[in-house]
């Protein structure tokens, strides 16, 4: 018996005033899957995950979505001095609700929650470091364990693995893989380069400009179907097992599928 969907969006549309960032979306993702989802600045790739996260209400259509959501957000700024808060602080904002979270819980349960997710990500260590003195690769790891508090049947990364280098990029994408299989938990990943996580990814959600393709990678990340996404001769190539994304003048521009773009998300 095939399980049911984590989320499924059924002839979806996404509109704000007359800009439509997607419509007769179809997309059913199934436990364990990973989905990447890519595109330029303003495409609706954020906006893909609020419609997830309840933030943003379809225009038209029908979404259905687990309740079980661990996120990752964009960006992460607290209130509280860096120096003053702790790893484990970040990671119990999961817990208690401070931020995308499952509500309160008592002290001695709350800890429990934290340290199995610091456990999870590999944290422990510097658990009770200040979040200032941690660096970025480490930080990462905190917030990946904050989105696993709640034990989450789907899992939103937004940019997870923006200003990272190579080294952490490769070790919290090994995170969030380690989740997926053993815990077969679904991850929606948003990302502007494909290549650290190329071969994790089952299909590819690519969005352009109110056009969307879905597919496996082989699929979509193809000379042909970015061409016709962008309106202009986009070309595709493998270098060293890498994916390089070449534009034309009239299109953005992508060079190993960082794409240069003057949209605000």
């Amino acid at each position: 018996m095939t399980a049911a969907p984590v989320a499924e969006f059924r002839h979806a549309r996404l509109a704000f005033g007359n800009r439509t960032l997607w419509d007769g979306l179809d997309l059913a993702i199934a436990p364990g899957e990973f989905v990447a989802v890519l595109g330029p600045n303003g495409s609706g790739k954020t906006s893909f995950l609020r419609a997830l996260l309840g933030q943003y209400p379809l225009t038209a259509g029908e979404l259905e979505v687990t309740e079980a959501i661990g996120y990752i957000p964009q960006q992460h700024s607290d209130d509280a001095d860096p120096m003053a808060l702790r790893g484990r602080d970040l990671v119990g904002f999961g817990v208690d609700g401070s931020s995308w979270g499952i509500g309160f819980f008592g002290r001695k349960r709350r800890r429990q929650l934290v340290d199995t997710a610091l456990d999870e990500v590999g944290a422990r260590a510097y658990a009770d470091a200040p979040l200032g003195l941690l660096s970025g690769g480490e930080q990462q790891r905190l917030r990946v364990a904050q989105a696993l508090t709640g034990d989450p049947s789907l899992l939103l990364c937004d940019e997870p693995l923006a200003s990272l280098d190579l080294t952490n990029q490769e070790l919290v994408v090994e995170l969030i893989d380690t989740r997926r299989r053993t815990a077969n938990t679904a991850v929606v990943f948003v990302t502007h380069e494909i290549n650290p996580v190329l071969p994790y990814v089952d299909r590819v959600l690519y969005l352009v400009d109110g056009r969307f393709r879905i597919g496996t990678p082989d699929e979509v990340m193809t000379s042909n179907t970015l061409s016709e996404l962008y309106g202009s001769q986009i070309d595709v190539v493998r270098v060293n097992g890498r994916l390089v994304v070449l534009g034309g003048e009239d299109a953005h521009h992508c060079v190993d599928h960082t794409i240069e773009e003057t949209q605000p998300q």
